[in-house]
C-alpha cells in the first residue's frame, strides 16, 4: 500500500489547470461601425462578464466610412485579456481589435484639465510646477487657475499629486488615446 495515498496532491493532473498569473493593464483599440448602440454592446460585454474598464475614449475616425475607434484600458491576467479580445472580435459591428500594449509600437496620451485655487506662495508654486510639467494655463482668475496637461497617465498623476497641497479643486480627464507608430493604419 502506498503511504502517500491519503495525502492530497499539490499539483494538478490536468495540463491546462490555471496557474497564478499576474494582472496586467492593456490598451485595446477597437474599430467599430459608428451607429447607435455599438458602444453599449461593447461596454455590455465588459460589464456582463465582470471585466473592469480603467479608461474609455470613443471618437469617430472616418466620417465617410462611418467608423469610430473605441480605446479601452482594462486589467486582467494574460488569459483574461485574450478572452476579452476574442469576445470583442466576435461582436458584429467590430471590424478589428488591436492590443496596443502587445504591439509595442504605440503612443498613448491623456489630456487633463486641473483646477487649482490659491493665493500668494501657493499660486506662484502652482504656476512654477505647471511650467515644469509643460501644462498650459487655459483659464485664470484672481483666485484660481485651470491648467491643461497632456502626456502619459503617470505624468498626469504626478502633476495632480503635486497640486493637491497647493489647492487642487477639481480634475477632468479624457482617458487614454492611443495610436500605432509608423505608416500603417490600425
Amino acid at each position: 500500500m502506498n503511504a502517500n495515498a491519503n495525502i492530497p496532491s499539490s499539483t494538478s493532473h490536468y495540463p491546462s489547470a490555471p496557474t497564478a498569473q499576474k494582472s496586467e493593464s492593456h490598451t485595446l483599440s477597437v474599430l467599430v461601425d459608428n451607429e447607435p448602440g455599438v458602444l453599449a454592446r461593447v461596454i455590455g460585454l465588459f460589464s456582463g462578464r465582470g471585466y473592469n474598464i480603467e479608461s474609455l475614449t470613443v471618437s469617430e475616425t472616418e466620417h465617410a466610412k462611418h467608423q469610430s475607434l473605441i480605446t479601452v484600458v482594462t486589467t486582467g491576467t494574460p488569459m483574461v485579456i485574450e478572452q476579452i479580445k476574442n469576445q470583442l472580435d466576435r461582436l458584429v459591428p467590430v471590424h478589428r481589435v488591436v492590443d496596443m500594449t502587445l504591439s509595442g509600437r504605440s503612443i498613448e496620451r491623456e489630456l487633463a484639465m486641473v483646477k487649482v485655487a490659491g493665493k500668494g506662495d501657493n499660486r506662484v508654486e502652482a504656476l512654477r510646477l505647471a511650467d515644469a510639467f509643460r501644462a498650459r494655463v487655459i483659464d485664470a482668475t484672481t483666485e484660481s487657475f485651470i491648467f491643461e496637461i497632456t502626456g502619459k497617465s503617470e505624468k498626469i498623476e504626478q502633476f495632480i499629486a503635486l497640486m493637491l497641497p497647493l489647492g487642487l479643486v477639481e480634475v477632468s480627464r479624457t482617458g487614454i488615446a492611443a495610436i500605432a507608430r509608423g505608416p500603417d493604419t490600425m
